[in-house]
């Protein structure tokens, strides 16, 4: 019997931990069924090496942007250079960007400025916004609402862990929550409630790798075939057939990240 096809929607293969062993990854993540990935780069100025890594790899498709502990650290973004750099077949997602005031409050005020820059350009490509949210619960959801307003766009809390009002708020404005190995850690009952009470229709699921690995792998490195774990827990979370909520997420995904779905090898 085939195993259910499940895609991780977030990880950084690009990252030391996996240097020389992509091909390694990629094959044990298929036997896993997870046939499809998404590699983040979270400074624009490695976004060369992330590309080579989608573009030597049928399955990974890949986003950039800059991660918000890294705001103050590298250039401002431009929302020019993201729309550029979102020119290229396999570039799917605007980010992550978003905010973190858990080690680097004292950069919020550059953590919100880049991310109205990328939100602008996941406007202006149709690409979704890729976010990360830590410890700044209340600007967050201000900042995504005001910017909806202003104009629509598509997005993911990539990794969600925050409140349920934030979990709200964002599936308010139709937006997505992606599961990852945090969802799967026996003490996380609160996090998997906030997932129960979302619509099935916008969870995706994600290993962020090489971080964050679930049960039976916590504490060791992660890696995008680990997604499988994840998304057995979701399933039971969501009381669905783990079949089921596999290509529910599946679908999901196509949705939200519609150009990765479209992508053909032949172009």
């Amino acid at each position: 019997m085939s195993i259910p096809q499940i895609v991780d929607s977030h990880c950084h293969l690009d990252f030391e931990d996996f240097d020389g062993e992509h091909s390694e990854l990629i094959a044990r993540a298929a036997e896993a069924g997870v046939t499809r990935m998404v590699t983040i780069c979270t400074r624009l100025k490695n976004e060369p090496a992330v590309r080579a890594i989608a573009e030597a790899h049928e399955p990974v498709f890949y986003a950039a942007g800059t991660h918000p502990m890294s705001a103050a650290e590298e250039p401002l973004a431009s929302v020019e250079e993201l729309v550029t750099m979102a020119q290229h077949p396999k570039f799917v997602g605007i980010g992550e960007t978003g905010l973190d005031y858990h080690y680097t409050a004292d950069s919020m005020a550059v953590q919100q400025e880049s991310l109205r820059i990328h939100i602008e350009a996941a406007r202006q490509t149709a690409l979704p916004l890729i976010i990360h949210a830590r410890a700044a619960d209340d600007d967050m959801a201000r900042i995504l609402a005001e910017e909806y307003a202003a104009g629509a766009y598509a997005c993911v809390m990539h990794c969600f862990s925050s409140s349920a009002e934030l979990g709200r708020a964002a599936v308010d404005l139709g937006f997505y929550l992606s599961m990852s190995g945090i969802a799967a850690f026996p003490k996380s009952t609160e996090l998997r409630e906030i997932f129960a009470a979302a619509p099935r229709d916008r969870i995706l699921v994600e290993t962020d790798s090489p971080y964050l690995a679930p049960p039976p792998h916590r504490g060791k490195r992660n890696e995008p075939a680990y997604t499988a774990h994840t998304a057995r827990i979701g399933a039971e979370t969501f009381d669905m057939d783990y079949t089921e909520f596999a290509a529910q997420t599946s679908s999901n995904f196509d949705r939200l990240f519609s150009k990765a779905a479209a992508w053909t090898p032949d172009g």
